[in-house]
């Protein structure tokens, strides 16, 4: 006489089981690639936005500098254009962040869909 499954216990098809092995091994796929990208990607990021903010910060000093120098005068171009080079690059940090946070957000939704 052939056993039949307790209620407690699943009857599993070929079908269904291999469907959930795929999707279980495509998860621990993407979380190794992931987890790779996380560590370099995050150093990146954080270079990208220091430069992004350095850059513009030092050429305003620079410029600022020059301009105290050929154009004397009660205003502080150093210190103006200092603050005008630090905004800027807060902009263009703001800006490649938001970036890679809507590129993240697209990827997630895509991967949830599959």
């Amino acid at each position: 006489m052939p056993e039949t499954p307790d209620s407690e216990q699943e009857v599993v098809k070929p079908r269904e089981l291999s469907e959930e092995v795929g999707a279980k091994e495509a998860r621990k796929i993407r979380a190794r690639r992931d987890m790779d990208r996380t560590i370099w990607f995050g150093l990146g990021m954080f270079g990208l936005v220091g430069w992004s903010v350095a850059i513009p910060t030092l050429i305003g000093v620079g410029l600022g500098i020059w301009l105290d120098l050929t154009l004397p005068g009660r205003f502080s171009w150093t210190l103006a254009l200092l603050l005008a080079g630090a905004a800027l690059g807060a902009m263009n940090a703001w800006y490649w962040v938001s970036q890679e946070q809507q590129a993240m957000d697209r990827e997630r939704e895509q991967q949830q869909h599959e």
